[in-house]
């Protein structure tokens, strides 16, 4: 019988197939006569499937969840659903030249596009001391930021969806400024890449952009008291103004707004309040977009947790 290359959604029974695919979720369990197996949720970007693997080694046991896999085995139906019957397994190797994409949800731009993005905003910031701060900590992430996503679930919780939360902020901020021209736009553009800047030590996220848990610190501190935290001991090492830093150290602080959200603070100054605002539009619009994706014009969406339990209605054209 011929093997095939497929997404999921193509599957069919008695298809045998052989791929690329990210391992959702796995968990060992024993059969009615005592055997162990692996239980898989397999996906791709077309949807899910449960699949088995029998006669499990020890070696089989380390496959955990947010690791993209290659398998060769046989579709099959049971209970009137699709299953798949693993044969081979084995991890992606470099060589295999797989494409991410293909698997998880990622940001609209690339990662490197989106970074050369802050750096140019970056060298839109008059202070020198400003910018010394903001180069360091944004080098010291680098490397995790290029995937991480700016939340588990909900606003921006794709693949790069950090950066990309940061740079329509920005875009979105600079505009303002040309109508709101009392702002300092070095604090603004500051107060914007620092602001969710911990979260990469809150959450623990996999290279897919998949956050598999709060960190123990994450879930005692929070991103916010983190991030206060960053820019204080930068800004020591630094030697940066003690203004700047207490300023900076604010619109972080205040960012949530609500002592319920983890703000202790309001905004009490201009660039402090238009960050607040920022954030919280940027995320709202995020998640309306989402929500929309798959909605019919004149028909509503589901209901949004984020946005309050409310539906969105998509507009017909006109």
């Amino acid at each position: 019988m011929n093997i095939e290359i497929m997404t999921i959604n193509q599957f069919k029974a008695g298809s045998r197939v052989d791929g690329f695919f990210l391992i959702k979720s796995v968990e060992c369990k024993s059969s009615s006569n005592n055997k162990k197996y692996l239980d898989f949720t397999l996906a791709d970007r077309t949807g899910e499937i449960n699949a088995k693997l029998w006669n499990v080694t020890e070696e089989d046991e380390a496959y955990s969840a947010n690791r993209l896999v290659k398998v060769r085995g046989m579709v099959t139906e049971w209970q009137n659903a699709l299953q798949f019957k693993i044969e081979k397994i084995r991890e992606v190797m470099d060589e295999d030249g797989v494409n991410i994409t293909d698997f998880v949800p990622v940001a609209p731009y690339t990662s490197e596009d989106m970074y050369n993005d802050v750096l140019e905003y970056i060298n839109k910031i008059n202070s020198e001391e400003i910018k010394k701060l903001v180069n360091y900590i944004l080098e010291e992430y680098k490397e995790t930021l290029m995937y991480y996503p700016a939340a588990k679930s909900n606003h921006h919780s794709v693949r790069g969806g950090l950066l990309y939360h940061i740079t329509t902020m920005l875009k979105a901020g600079e505009r303002l400024c040309e109508v709101y021209t009392f702002l300092n736009k070095d604090l603004l553009y500051s107060g914007i890449i620092l602001h969710d800047i911990s979260k990469m030590e809150e959450m623990a996220s996999s290279e897919l952009g998949i956050v598999s848990e709060y960190t123990i610190e994450g879930q005692l501190l929070g991103h916010i008291v983190m991030g206060v935290k960053k820019i204080e001991t930068v800004a020591e090492k630094l030697n940066i103004n003690p203004e700047i830093k207490m300023l900076l150290e604010h619109m972080v602080l205040s960012h949530h707004y609500e002592p319920d959200y983890g703000s202790p603070k309001k905004p009490m100054i201009p660039e402090a309040e238009m960050l607040h605002r920022l954030d919280d539009m940027d995320a709202k619009m995020y998640d309306m977009k989402k929500a929309l994706e798959d909605v019919e014009p004149g028909s509503m969406s589901d209901r949004v947790w984020s946005l309050e339990k409310r539906v969105i209605y998509k507009a017909r054209e006109f």
